[in-house]
């Protein structure tokens, strides 16, 4: 099967219907900070303001964790233990709900929804110096969202700095920053999460590191994973490996100049072209897994841990320290792509126009 990415080349920002910072809010999410787990409070947004409360809660344990789960803190840490933000109610869209999404995550034990055996059909997870990164594809009907909605942009950011969802928290143990001790979870500041048409990338960016708000830019809604989350995930496989940083998203060189691109405002309609093609960053040690030990375990409540078996060969970008001087052929290369409008994502050769009326549906 060729290699795809999962790409968003005409993507309507849903968060800039907000005119304007709103006003009764205390503090940004993204200024605050928290110990896991015992420094969360119940809810890390106490503020109202123009969008309601906080819909879900943050601190989750074992008495939350199943289907009706409202919890809003999530984990991205290795290929087996990740989580997306999705609806609570079935047959959602992300356009309806995207300041609500709660956390459905692939391992018990965090007080979330649990992803469902069999929904996840291809996942790439990449550990860089600089972010932890999952790309894959997913049967979305089974963590609420509408068959065919082709979905949004989530990040702790927002307009309103209340973040998407509303007092959604992101931490990982898995950065190089951690030393390797993964009973001590660090507090994701920046992160940003698309889903939407049958495939997600979310991506967790090192506090640690000086470019961590560069690496997952929130200002770059419309024209997603492609462009954000530069990838060579494919359906059918679950592979994790290690990679190279991408570059920022939208910066590109052209001509030999350095090149910054201005995501247009929606009140110029869409997005008919892009000037660049995104580079893929190089990977190497990638390991396969089987779908059954990554997440039929977990889903059931009877992994401790990560049950899989990878093939021999490499670490499978669990320690980023090892050697990257192998890139897997094709890693580097442009993969074939998708084009999408609206948060909807397109197949191949359909034409952006034929998308436009899309538009429509989210402004």
């Amino acid at each position: 099967m060729s290699r795809l990415a999962l790409s968003i080349l005409v993507f309507s920002s849903i968060s800039t219907a907000l005119a304007q910072a709103d006003p009764s809010v205390s503090t940004a999410l993204a200024d605050k900070r928290f110990k896991y787990p015992d420094g969360i409070p119940y809810q890390v947004d106490t503020d109202i303001g123009d969008r309601g409360p906080q819909q879900g809660y943050n601190k989750c344990n074992s008495t939350t964790e199943g289907p009706t789960s409202m919890c809003q803190t999530a984990m991205v840490n290795s290929i087996d233990d990740f989580c997306l933000w999705a609806p609570a109610k079935p047959n959602s869209i992300i356009a309806d709900t995207e300041g609500e999404e709660v956390a459905w995550c692939t391992k018990p034990g965090r007080g979330t929804r649990i992803i469902p055996p069999n929904a996840l059909t291809g996942v790439q997870f990449m550990r860089t110096p600089d972010y932890l990164q999952v790309v894959g594809y997913i049967d979305q009907t089974l963590i609420n969202l509408e068959k065919d909605d082709s979905g949004g942009e989530l990040d702790p950011h927002g307009a309103d700095l209340r973040g998407n969802p509303l007092g959604g928290i992101v931490f990982s143990n898995g950065f190089p920053s951690n030393g390797g001790n993964n009973n001590t979870y660090q507090q994701v500041i920046e992160w940003h999460n698309f889903m939407g048409g049958g495939a997600f990338c979310i991506k967790a960016c090192d506090p640690a590191g000086a470019d961590a708000a560069n690496f997952c830019q929130h200002v770059y809604d419309r024209i997603g994973c492609e462009y954000n989350a530069p990838n060579n995930a494919q359906d059918n496989v679950f592979e994790s490996c290690q990679g190279d940083d991408q570059d920022f998203p939208g910066i590109y060189t052209q001509g030999g100049q350095v090149m910054t691109y201005k995501q247009p405002p929606e009140s110029l309609g869409d997005i008919e072209s892009m000037p660049y093609q995104p580079r893929v960053p190089a990977s190497s040690n990638c390991q396969t897994y089987s779908s059954n030990d990554l997440y039929t375990a977990a889903a059931t409540g009877t992994a401790s841990g990560s049950g899989a078996t990878p093939a021999p060969g490499g670490d499978g970008g669990n320690n980023p320290k090892s050697g990257a001087a192998v890139t897997r052929t094709g890693a580097g290369s442009s993969p074939s792509h998708t084009s999408n409008a609206a948060h909807r994502y397109i197949p191949r050769g359909a034409s952006i126009a034929s998308v436009v009326g899309a538009m429509a549906l989210l402004v």
